[in-house]
């Protein structure tokens, strides 16, 4: 049986509609809620990107108005219907953005000031020189950008090299400072889905510690807030699922230090499936068997650096995530 679970189910009342989907009608039960936490609970959506994704193709409404991602944080109130219509007509055609192929990387969204990608694990986010013969993500768009002009992608963040997921590039100085900017003062909403060992107790909450980038043995270190290099680090965690001895966490980053996720999990007892450098004890005892750390961003959100306008992206879990999270489905008890 599932014991640690994000979402609990709230509903207490469910309706068909053959021309409208389904209606949730609000009680006091579920009351309190922000919208988009209510329809990515497991029984309904199951997931924030494809509650984004609903949103998009016009297919959620309160109390019969077509809600947007501006509303998606709206809290419910006793009485309130929330309806989800995905075969709206006309909905699937909707998209908020098209994808591209670079190389190996897919670009999720290109304008005059900046490019976000899909980047697969196993490819770096940007070139090393330690590391000069490893490909890039930004060698595939460097070269996809020399066959539309002369402009080069400008760094602005990255993820690790086993990491899958969304990357943001600047076009332009400007939007590369206005963004980095926006990295900075942790504006950004940065959002991973991770497998770890075991399972967090209690199923939601924060995780801080002080960290110090050790520059020889290029790992992440904990620390005292008494050490002068010392960093703050906080990551808010919930549980999505549980299996067998595993289970899948939503993380999001307040702030982004180096391997932050990999390490944070790592020190409450919980390391990443797959993982190879934060790990402790034998073999024996991380039983599955995953070609990397099981770590994916999945959603980013950031304002616009020309025009302020929010922007928001997800990237589909990857084939082998999704592999691996299918074989743990079935091994629960």
């Amino acid at each position: 049986m599932e014991k640690c679970r994000r979402y609990n189910s709230l509903m207490e009342h469910r309706a068909e509609s053959v021309t409208g989907g389904v209606t949730w009608r609000i009680t006091t039960a579920t009351a309190g809620v922000r919208l988009d936490k209510f329809l990515a609970a497991v029984d309904r959506l199951g997931s924030r990107s494809r509650v984004v994704t609903a949103l998009d193709k016009g297919q959620v409404f309160l109390n019969e108005r077509e809600i947007t991602r501006s509303d998606a944080g709206s809290v419910l109130r006793p009485g309130d219907d929330v309806r989800l219509w995905r075969d709206r007509p006309g909905s699937a055609s909707r998209r908020h953005h098209v994808a591209r192929e670079a190389g190996d990387v897919v670009v999720l969204h290109d304008d005059a000031a900046l490019l976000v990608v899909n980047k697969p694990a196993g490819l770096l986010s940007v070139p090393l020189e330690r590391k000069a013969e490893a490909g890039s993500a930004y060698d595939h768009l460097e070269t996809y950008l020399r066959s539309h002009g002369k402009l080069r992608p400008l760094v602005v963040h990255r993820i690790d090299r086993d990491t899958s997921g969304l990357v943001v590039f600047a076009k332009t100085r400007r939007a590369q400072e206005a963004l980095k900017d926006q990295f900075r003062r942790h504006e950004v909403e940065r959002v991973y889905l991770a497998v770890v060992y075991g399972c967090p107790d209690p199923s939601e909450g924060t995780w801080d510690d002080y960290l110090v980038w050790d520059t020889k043995a290029l790992i992440q270190k904990e620390t005292s807030a008494n050490d002068p290099r010392a960093n703050l680090a906080v990551s808010h965690y919930s549980v999505l699922e549980e299996y067998e001895s595993t289970c899948l966490l939503e993380v999001q980053l307040e702030t982004g230090k180096r391997n932050q996720i990999r390490l944070q999990a790592r020190l409450r007892g919980h390391t990443l499936v797959g993982e190879r450098r934060y790990v402790y004890g034998p073999e024996s005892l991380r039983p599955v068997i995953f070609g990397r750390q099981a770590l994916h961003a999945y959603r980013l959100s950031f304002r616009h650096p020309v025009d302020g306008e929010v922007l928001t992206f997800e990237a589909p879990v990857p084939a082998d995530m999704e592999k691996l999270l299918a074989r743990l489905r079935r091994s629960r008890p």
